[in-house]
This record gives C-alpha cells, structure tokens and sequence, in this order.
C-alpha cells in the first residue's frame, strides 16, 4: 500500500451538490454525517462510489474473473502482492511434470447462499459453460489450452490442457457458479445473471441497474462472516459528481482522478491511498482507417506525444509513462524500447512520408488530410484529459485529431474507423496484456483488439509464448513482441495510472493490491473488505 498525501483543491464541487443530491442512494445506505466520515454508528456498512457497473453478476458471462468477486470464490485467489494462494481449493495445485494437467484438491463442508453444497460438478459446469460455443464469455482466449475439466469424487478437480501453458493457474481464480442454481437455463440471458449464487463473503441483496449494488455480509462464509455487514456500490459514472458525493458524506470511499482526490488531502476523517497498476491509457490507432492505419503516421504520434507531462499534469505524479501495455516497472518490460519525446523526429517522419503540412499547419497526402476522429467516455475526466493533451501534441506535428465524447454504445460502432482513448492491462502475467490486445486473431472481437492491429511477427510471438512454459523462452518472445510494437505501433500508449481512492478512515485492515485495469466492485481498497475490521 502507497498512500500519498494530496494538496490543492477540489474545483467545481459546489456546483455540483445539487446534481449530487439527486441521484443519492435510498434511505438506509448512506454513510454520511458529512465530510465525508460516515455516521458513528456506520462501522458495519460501507457506500462506495465506482465508475461503471458490470453487464452481469455472473462468472459464466466474465463477472470477477480476475477475483475480488465478492459474491464468489475461486479455486484459488490472490493476495496483497498478487501470489496466488488456496481459496475453495484447499492448496495450490499440482502439476504434472509436462505441464498439462492440473489437479486441485477442494475444500469440504463449503455452501452456497442457497445452502447448496459446493462440489467438484461446480467447478466442472462452471469451466464447461464458459467455454462452450453458445456463451458469451468474453475472455474465451485466456482459456484457450483447456482440453478438458472432469471431477474425481466430489472434491477433486482435474485439468487437461492441450499444451503447457504457464499462466494456467491464474486463470483459476475464475469464480465458481452454481451448477444447481445457474444450470438448465441460458446462461447468457437467464436470471442468474442478476440473481447469483455463489459461496463469497457477500450475498446480493439489489442491484439496481445505473444506480447501486447492494450486498449483505454471509453470515455462513466458510472463512468467516465479515464485520462489514453491509457493502454498497454506488454507481456514479461523472468523476466529478463522485466527488460531490464524497465531500457531502453520501458515500464513503470513491475512485477518483488525482486532480480531484487532491481536494481531500486536508479532510478531517479521510485518508488517499494509490494502488499502483497495470492500468494504461492509450489511443487505438485503426488499421482500416486511411490516416490512423498509415505507419508513418503512427511512428509520428508515437514520439510526439510527451507522455512525462502527461504524468506530472494530468496524473499529478501518480503514474508512469507507458510505451506499450507491459508497465515499465514490470519484469517483462523489454528495456530499450522506451520512446522519447521527439516532434522534430515525427516532422521528419512524416515528410519522408510525403504528408505535407498545408496553409491551416495540418498535413496532407494524394488528397487526404491528416486528420481522424478520437473518442472518449462521457464524464471520464482522466480519459478527457488524455486526449485533449495527445490532440494538442498531434497537432503540433500537424496532424487534426478532433476530440469526441459519447456512451461506450456510441463509442462501439466506431471503433473500426475511428480512435478512442483506451484502457486496458493485467499485472497478472504479460499474456493476459498482449494476446487479447495484439493478435489479429482477435481484431474486433467485443473489446479485444479495438484497433484491429495485425502483423504477423506479433502473432507469432503471441503464440510461441502461449505454448512454453519455459521462463526465458517466454521472455525473449515478449521482448519480441515489445520492439515489434516498437517499429510497427497499432496504438499510441500514453500512461500507466496509479488508481486514487478517498475514503473514511476508520477501519483496520485496508491495503491495496496491484491492479488490473479493472476497477471499482472487486478492486480497490476494499479487495479484502471481507477481512476489514471496525476501528475502536
């Protein structure tokens, strides 16, 4: 856990009580007795405010399946730092010496909410449903080398892999439906979409789309019952108005950009902490459009922009300038392909390129102006920020990007022809970073691939280190990957953030872990909130 201490102020938060006001949660959920601190009385309940809510509260659609799932468990978990550790099974697995099959031994004595006995045909439905054809699990490729999931006896699970594939064990905090509760139903559109079961420290008790999610604390948890009994996730998409809320005491921890979580450096009852993360930003750079997939033209944007000033300004420090989807901090990072700031460089590749600059200062070639759209998400002040700073930077090389911002609706029917303020990354291992992002396999397929990015070195590469085990095997396939990236850039990565939270100070216990891009209902502060205890 980083905490840092925040010092100016927080701009426009007057204005904005009102809107705040409006869109509170119902009685009984909020912490607040003003700024910020909660009521004396509310150590057993929590009111968070997150950004987005998910699309579904099942694991069989992706729900939790980096953990912190809160409602679910997985066979094993991570802890502060990341190692993997047992969860409903009872050690980590054993491995076959050719590194394709898993065997995991399971906890005995686990219930479900429903008072359902969790057994082996769980975990086997669970990893069956997901990777049949017929479900829209959206993360398909990261299981890719399951040949097969079978139970021997109640409590023990096996997995058949087709090739070794080292990560494998990571991908089994996927937490474990119901087969009695989910089964027999479409598991793409069924109620346990919104009415789940699971075996987690929480249960669900509403869940009102756009609005919160609320939980109550298991009282039969097989790890214990929590003392935070009542766990609210407040779904507030305007960092701004997160903000709001925060300070009026109507929620009592937020996600918030550096720029606004300085305002609360001086709040009596309120404490700042940074998660550092894997979480970058980034412009997808389409192949299909005629300025954005020209690789002149993406060399150039690439040392335009001044990825330090984005750091110190935008992030106010709390981040790390990002030259690809592996941080720099990371031990994948392939040194050496880190990219200077250089305008006079991206002038020069551009006019070799024959992009002449016209009367207005914006380039053009064969009749085409260098010129594309770039979106971002409506009330997303750090996305915003992102690219009005990379617009002025490509600007200055004389290239027009024309900053938009609409839903994510909006968004998804532009993303083969125009560029959006990305985000993304797994600090899990470098595969679950790059494969969805790079391969051409995967070129629009939901949010995989958003800039339909293909070269077939990368490819390759992907693949080599998919199938190895062996440590510098994979690393030398990443570096790989890294320096093609480096000559052939599909995106211009921009930075990776550290996640900022406020919160009230008065529980025991809070920490943070390395985050993935994926943030707010199981990541945050509260990833343990289950083991949180009440401050005396």
């Amino acid at each position: 856990m980083t905490v840092r201490t925040l010092r100016t102020t927080l701009a426009a938060a007057a204005a904005l009580l009102a809107l705040a006001a409006c869109s509170a949660p119902s009685d009984g959920e909020s912490g607040g007795d003003g700024g910020g601190g909660g009521a004396p009385d509310g150590q057993d309940t929590l009111v968070v405010g997150i950004a987005t809510e998910p699309d579904s509260l099942s694991p069989l659609l992706g729900y939790g399946k980096d953990g912190n799932s809160k409602i679910f468990d997985g066979l094993l978990r991570h802890d502060e730092e990341l190692a993997l550790q047992p969860a409903l099974a009872t050690a980590l697995p054993q491995v076959s010496d050719d590194g394709l099959t898993y065997t995991y031994a399971l906890r005995e004595g686990v219930e479900f909410s429903d008072g359902s006995p969790f057994t082996a045909r769980d975990v086997v439905f669970t990893y069956e449903t997901v990777l049949d054809d017929g479900t829209n699990y959206p993360y398909k490729d990261e299981l890719d080398p399951i040949e097969s999931v079978r139970a021997e006896g109640d409590h023990t699970v096996v997995f058949e892999l087709a090739y070794p594939y080292a990560p494998f064990a990571e991908r089994t905090v996927l937490p474990i439906a119901s087969a009695d509760a989910a089964g027999g139903q479409d598991a793409n559109t069924g109620p346990y979409n919104t009415e789940p079961v699971g075996t987690g420290p929480y249960v669900l008790t509403d869940w009102t789309p756009g609005e919160r999610i609320s939980l109550r604390a298991n009282p039969d948890y097989w790890a214990g019952a929590p003392t935070v009994e009542r766990l609210t996730m407040a779904i507030i998409p305007d960092d701004d108005v997160r903000a709001t809320r925060l300070r009026s005491g109507d929620i009592d921890a937020a996600v918030l950009p550096p720029s606004l979580a300085e305002g609360f450096a001086d709040e009596e009852g309120l404490v700042t902490y940074n998660a550092v993360s894997a979480d970058f930003r980034a412009v997808t750079l389409p192949t299909g459009n005629p300025v954005t997939g020209d690789t002149a033209v993406r060399r150039a944007l690439d040392v335009a922009v001044n990825r330090e000033l984005m750091v110190e300004g935008i992030l106010q420090g709390a981040g790390r300038p990002a030259y690809g989807p592996v941080p720099t901090t990371s031990p994948w990072f392939a040194e050496g392909t880190e990219r200077a700031y250089d305008p006079d460089e991206a002038r020069r590749i551009l006019d070799e390129a024959g992009w002449t600059e016209g009367d207005d200062g914006i380039r053009e070639r064969d009749g085409q102006r260098a010129e594309f759209t770039l979106w971002y998400p409506a009330g997303d002040r750090l996305r915003q920020d992102h690219a009005l700073a990379y617009a002025s930077d490509a600007r200055e090389i004389g290239i027009d990007a024309t900053v938009e911002s609409g839903s994510w609706e909006v968004i998804d029917d532009r993303l083969a022809e125009d560029a959006v303020l990305s985000g993304g990354g797994n600090p899990a291992d470098p595969d679950f970073d790059l494969y969805g992002l790079l391969h051409s396999r995967l070129a629009g397929d939901g949010w995989n691939n958003m800039a339909h990015y293909a070269n077939p070195a990368v490819d390759e590469q992907l693949d080599a280190a998919r199938r190895t085990a062996d440590r510098d095997a994979r690393q030398e396939a990443y570096d790989a990957v890294q320096r093609e990236l480096a000559d052939d850039p599909g995106y211009t990565f921009l930075t990776h953030i550290d996640h900022v939270y406020v919160m009230a100070d008065r529980w025991d216990g809070v920490t943070t872990q390395p985050e993935p891009h994926d943030h707010g209902l199981g990541h945050g502060p509260w990833w343990n909130v289950e083991s949180w205890r009440a401050r005396a």
